[in-house]
This record gives C-alpha cells, sequence and structure tokens, in this order.
C-alpha cells in the first residue's frame, strides 16, 4: 500500500488536472508539512525517510489545525471561512485510517483502566498512555481522554 505521501502526492496531480483548486491547496498545505518535517529530520542527523507513524502524526496535526479554526471562525461570525476550513478537514480526513467503533474504543479503555488500576487524578497520563498504545491513529485522543475521565471519575 502507498503511503500517505505518495498518495497525496499521486492525487495531487489529479487534483491539478482536473481544477479542483480546494483539493489543490490543501494537498499542498499537508505536502508541505511533510516536507518540513523531512527538513528538520536531517537538521538531528536522522533518517530523513518518515514512517507511517511520522506521517500519520503530521495529518493529524493538520486536521486538528482545522478544526480549531472552525471553532474560532464560527465564534468570530466568519461562516465562510469555517465552510473554507470544512472542505480542507473532509480532504483530510480521507486520508485516516479508519476509525475504531466508539464501542470498541470504551472496551479497550476499560483494559487499559483494569491494567493500571488508577488511583485517582495522578494516574489519568498513565491510563491514557496505557489506552494510546492501542488506540493511537484508529481512535480520537478527544474521546479517549473523554471516556477515561468519565471512567475514573474525574
Amino acid at each position: 500500500m502507498d503511503n500517505l505521501k505518495d498518495r497525496a502526492s499521486k492525487e495531487l496531480v489529479q487534483a491539478q488536472k482536473d481544477k479542483d483548486e480546494m483539493k489543490m491547496s490543501t494537498l499542498r498545505l499537508f505536502l508541505s508539512a511533510v516536507h518540513n518535517r523531512e527538513i528538520e529530520k536531517k537538521g538531528r542527523k536522522e533518517d530523513a525517510n518518515l514512517t507511517d507513524d511520522d506521517l500519520s502524526e503530521i495529518l493529524r496535526r493538520e486536521i486538528k489545525k482545522r478544526k480549531e479554526s472552525i471553532e474560532i471562525y464560527l465564534k468570530g461570525s466568519r461562516p465562510e471561512l469555517a465552510a473554507k476550513e470544512e472542505k480542507e478537514l473532509k480532504i483530510l480526513e480521507d486520508y485516516l485510517p479508519p476509525q475504531l467503533d466508539p464501542a470498541v474504543v470504551e472496551k479497550i479503555v476499560q483494559e487499559a483502566i483494569n491494567t493500571v488500576k488508577p488511583a485517582g487524578l495522578k494516574d489519568f497520563g498513565k491510563v491514557m498512555d496505557e489506552a494510546m498504545k492501542k488506540l493511537k491513529g484508529v481512535a480520537d485522543a478527544g474521546l479517549i481522554t473523554k471516556i477515561i475521565k468519565e471512567r475514573i471519575g474525574l
């Protein structure tokens, strides 16, 4: 299977052929973020090739930026800008791996809680770490946080 960078590059070329301005600009921003990470890794004398985890992290960060922008634009009564960000968000979300069903996420979080046996707020991070071992990239961190807080009584 192609990695995210290769897939985005191919789809950028297709978007250019189709004259799809929104998809072109969104994919260019994503590929620019990928390129910047590669440069950063070279600067630290690391292997510049990005792993699938690196690419997924960049993608999740770009998606988070869009979600935050949508919220800000809606609060600032700028629905036209929020609509643009929503379109970009939908394009980027197509690159995410399929997300787990919330019921499955709850089950895995409960397993993490049973493993860690938290004694309160101070153990939230331990539970989160344990849950993320199985859920990283396949479940929304916000959902995981919400479930943990509900289950350990925060």
